[in-house]
């Protein structure tokens, strides 16, 4: 069984930067897809980001084209969510999925799940 841990959640002001962090039990970072998707109170879990492992394929919401970066270090064993000139609506508990073999943005395109990691955009 596979499990996904994020980190690097917290409270941080309009404007501001943070990196997520999302490390995986075993080597699942290799095959599939990895992506990114986040859930504020009383709203369904939305796309962010995701990506393919072969050939590299990104999607990223409309949201946060520009602002969010999904990157992994060179050993693939830990995926980045770079978040930068947060704004209030980018407040919500984030998650990481993971696949084995599908990609995709939505909820049903990954099997594996963190338990998230809030983050929390506020003045």
């Amino acid at each position: 069984q596979v499990q996904l841990v994020e980190s690097g959640g917290g409270l941080v002001q309009p404007g501001d930067s943070l990196t997520l962090s999302c490390t995986a039990s075993e080597r699942t970072f290799s095959n599939g897809s990895v992506g990114w998707f986040r859930q504020a109170p009383g709203q369904e879990r939305k796309f962010v980001t995701a990506l393919r492992w072969n050939g590299g394929k990104i999607l990223v919401a409309d949201s946060v084209e520009g602002r969010f970066t999904i990157s992994t270090d060179n050993d693939k064993e830990t995926v980045y969510l770079q978040m930068n000139n947060l704004k209030t609506e980018d407040t919500a508990v984030y998650y990481c999925a993971a696949d084995l073999s599908r990609f995709g943005y939505r909820p049903t395109h990954f099997a594996y799940w963190g338990q998230g990691t809030q983050v929390t955009v506020s003045s």
